[in-house]
């Protein structure tokens, strides 16, 4: 559906995206991801018409940005981090206005704007100012007006910027659902967000790309790394490190002083692809000490994101 190929952006002296390549495919829900100055949002503009590559290539669909601008605006929607909204306009004059510059014809319209009002979930504030509503049903608005044109492609940046975890939450079942029937692309800093959403994410790092998977294989090429969290009683944090040490599988153990109920908590680290967590339960067991929690912890796409942008 998308096909990015060695896209370059330079503003001045300033390398913002440097020769990317990436492909999403039809029906897909893609994460980009970064930390800021990383060329998200310079790449989401390129993707949709809004600024020019320095050099590379975009196709979409069947056409190019360079070549056919107009009939790639035509099959993409744009949501820019801000919506671009008129405060002093009803919900539903505004979407009116929008269907209108969109030219759709007047005898689609109302059934457009149902449409969309209730995919967004906007039906209750149809008739208030944009004005006097929260950002997160101004998201909905802007998201709202975008989808009037019915976009085969849906392009978001940062569409949750701002808003607290409610919104955060309804936003996401949004771009769920949209995904369902579109392609979708968006960026996000909120990386539980990502790995919730997402079937595939690409991260970005000074204008390059660091990783591209879908998230599970991701964790998984990066090591898969995982730990063991136990909480014992009656325990001395010299004596389990030294009885868990050594057993094939464990990388390494960390246990800390007890707590002021002698409680003592013991992270195990684990080597890829390896599950020691049988041999770990008989040596606890050998022993005095009561076991009161032992889970897995696998790594995190937080964990892995922070892996992949770490300065040097």
């Amino acid at each position: 559906m998308i096909r990015v190929e060695e896209l370059t952006k330079t503003f001045g002296s300033v390398r913002a995206v440097d020769g990317i390549s990436f492909e999403v495919r039809r029906g897909e829900i893609l994460g980009l991801l970064g930390p800021n100055g990383a060329g998200k949002t310079t790449t989401l503009r390129m993707l949709t018409g809004f600024l020019a590559p320095t050099s590379g290539r975009i196709r979409v669909g069947d056409y190019t940005t360079a070549a056919n601008p107009l009939e790639v605006k035509k099959i993409t929607g744009y949501l820019p981090e801000s919506a671009p909204l008129y405060p002093e306009m009803l919900v539903f004059d505004f979407l009116a206005f929008t269907a209108d510059l969109r030219g759709i014809a007047p005898g689609e319209r109302l059934r457009r704007i149902e449409e969309a009002a209730a995919l967004c979930g906007i039906r209750e504030v149809m008739h208030l100012p944009i004005a006097e509503i929260s950002k997160g049903y101004k998201q909905r608005v802007g998201l709202a007006a975008v989808m009037l044109g019915d976009p085969e492609i849906l392009v978001l940046d940062e569409p949750t910027s701002g808003l607290d975890p409610n919104q955060i939450v309804e936003i996401r079942e949004i771009i769920r659902r949209i995904g369902k029937a579109k392609t979708v692309v968006f960026s996000t800093h909120i990386l539980s967000e990502a790995e919730a959403t997402c079937d595939r994410v690409v991260i970005i790092h000074r204008g390059k790309i660091a990783a591209d998977s879908p998230t599970a294989e991701l964790k998984e090429a990066l090591g898969g790394k995982s730990r063991l969290a136990l909480l014992l009683e009656g325990a001395d944090a010299a004596a389990v490190e030294a009885r868990l040490a050594g057993i094939p599988g464990v990388e390494g153990v960390a246990a800390a002083p007890p707590d002021e109920a002698g409680r003592v908590a013991v992270a195990v680290a684990l080597a890829g692809g390896a599950d020691p967590r049988a041999e770990i339960y008989r040596r606890i067991r050998g022993t005095d000490w009561t076991l009161l929690e032992f889970h897995l912890q696998r790594q995190s796409l937080e964990e892995v994101f922070r892996e992949l942008t770490r300065e040097g």
